[in-house]
């Protein structure tokens, strides 16, 4: 043994960890695995399917068109002046982003359990893998939207109609897209944490999850605008709509691609509080939880 010279070791992995203490330098080494999981992830998605990426296009068409006949044309719910597509559309690809975030983020210790059982890796790598997934969906949904509002702003500046104007006015709060996007990814995630984290000991939260997140689109002003609430109570339920974080999200997307929507500065800054605190909250629960997820599931 005198021979053989002594080795030390650059890595440790203990059991427990401070409740602030996330691994964000070992994320940034595991960069390449995360890169990895999300073309597995992608790969996966498109594996023995007949139409592939398609689905992703029809679903929202679908859903588009269903909405424009039920709440458009049977309910009557006005639209602010916005062609069906657009503005039906102009939400759902939001909160349809919002919503598979949530639910991959959310079943991350139950569907891995075998794999983190077996190998280290950070385990938030995995529902960032997840979140680059859903970033590949979404940027196939906008792609669809974005060619809808390109067809409109022809037909409106080419075949004006004085019977039926179009009223798509995209404006230069384009510019926030990012802002908008990264405040959705936030929101996500963070609720994706907490209900990752909460499953592990109480299964039920995943079967409602679902249930949860239509309820919450119905109330994100997906099929119905701010400037369509009337009444004498009007403002009070604007108000507390608003505090709903992807209200203002979905309205100001809305306004900046086609210049309808209902939304103020500080409507925007409490949304964007609203998301950080979630998110913060999230991850420390999801730190937390990691560290003995395996002793419970």
């Amino acid at each position: 043994m005198s021979g053989i010279e002594a080795q030390t070791w650059d890595r440790r992995i203990l059991p427990r960890r401070g409740l602030f203490d996330i691994p964000l330098r070992e994320l940034w080494r595991y960069r390449d695995l995360i890169w990895l999981l999300a073309r597995r992830n992608i790969t996966a998605q498109y594996k023995q399917t007949v139409l592939g990426p398609l689905w992703f296009i029809i679903q929202p068409l679908a859903t588009t068109l269903v909405f424009s006949l039920v709440f458009g044309r049977f309910a009557n719910i006005g639209t602010d002046g916005v062609p069906h597509f657009l503005f039906y559309m102009s939400g759902l690809v939001v909160f349809a982003y919002f919503s598979d975030v949530v639910n991959k983020t959310s079943v991350t210790f139950t569907r891995n359990a075998q794999l983190f059982g077996k190998v280290y890796f950070p385990r938030l790598a995995v529902p960032l893998s997840q979140t680059l997934t859903s970033l590949s969906t979404f940027a196939i949904q906008f792609g669809v939207f974005f060619l809808g509002l390109l067809f409109y702003l022809a037909k409106m500046h080419w075949f004006p109609d004085a019977q039926h104007p179009l009223h798509v006015h995209p404006n230069w709060r384009i510019l926030f897209f990012p802002l908008f996007l990264l405040q959705v990814t936030m929101l996500g995630l963070g609720v994706g944490f907490i209900v990752a984290a909460l499953t592990t000991r109480y299964r039920d939260l995943q079967m409602g999850i679902g249930f949860a997140l239509q309820l919450w689109m119905y109330a994100s002003s997906v099929v119905f605008s701010l400037r369509d609430i009337q009444g004498a109570n009007a403002d009070l339920y604007r108000n507390i709509l608003k505090w709903n974080p992807m209200v203002p999200v979905i309205e100001g997307f809305r306004f900046a691609f086609v210049g309808k929507g209902m939304v103020s500065q500080m409507d925007f800054a409490i949304s964007c509080g609203i998301s950080v605190v979630v998110f913060c909250v999230g991850i420390l629960m999801f730190s937390r939880t990691e560290q003995t997820v395996m002793d419970t599931v």
